[in-house]
């Protein structure tokens, strides 16, 4: 994307953004494509504007998923780029199993419903100019934004993202790696061994350790799928 000098100068001395929240012209940019989900008063309107905002990118880092998957299954992929897959996941080097346990779609109904409860339904200001749709942290100083409520003991900033992609594939990532959610890999292998569909409500019972409010999140999390019907996005694979 290229600016003229004077589009350069507007931009950087009438943008809405706070300077200690500004993290550099183009990522700022960037987020103006994330629409502007707060002028969409009529509620189903703005449901349905923010389903197909998300969805498909969601389908896209799934089906990225879907081959890495069949790759490894069909050891059809060199030594140097499965090294830096088990490192990614955090998987020690040769465990197949496990690393198959990890790299696994997440169904596209869990995705939408965690985003439109962690964002206000991409009205936050997280989602609308760091494209953090999905609550998630950080917690190396300088690494995201410092949460206005934050409590004075309290290390973790709000991650921020340049694009859309880069946050969805890392808030999967999280979900497929973090050991806090090592009960919804089980449900979901359990899931892969019956030869059973994958669903976003039988996941979201391993989301426990997602929010401080326990397994009421989980029950939050299942209530916006059945509401808005969200299981007919989910991944037939």
């Amino acid at each position: 994307m290229k600016f003229n000098s004077a589009l350069l100068t507007f931009l950087l001395f009438t943008s809405p953004i706070q300077a200690n929240e500004f993290w550099g012209l183009e990522s700022w940019m960037n987020s103006l494509k994330t629409p502007d989900f707060t002028k969409i008063k009529d509620v189903n309107q703005r449901k349905q504007a923010f389903f197909e905002y998300l969805l498909p990118e969601i389908n896209k880092q799934n089906e990225k998923i879907v081959q890495l998957r069949h790759a490894l299954k069909t050891d059809n992929i060199n030594s140097f780029k499965l090294q830096k897959i088990y490192n990614r996941y955090r998987v020690k080097e040769g465990d197949i199993d496990t690393l198959l346990m990890r790299v696994d779609i997440i169904p596209a109904s869990l995705i939408l419903a965690q985003g439109a409860y962690e964002s206000n339904w991409g009205r936050s200001r997280f989602a609308k100019y760091y494209h953090n749709f999905f609550g998630l942290w950080c917690f190396e100083k300088g690494c995201g934004i410092v949460p206005l409520k934050r409590d004075k003991a309290a290390t973790h900033e709000v991650a921020k993202f340049s694009s859309l992609d880069k946050s969805v594939e890392y808030y999967m990532r999280s979900i497929n790696r973090n050991s806090a959610y090592a009960t919804l890999r089980k449900i979901r292998k359990n899931k892969r061994d019956k030869q059973a569909h994958i669903t976003g409500l039988a996941l979201a019972e391993g989301l426990e350790n997602y929010a401080e409010i326990g397994y009421e999140y989980v029950e939050t999390v299942q209530s916006i799928i059945r509401y808005n019907k969200l299981s007919q996005y989910d991944y037939k694979s």
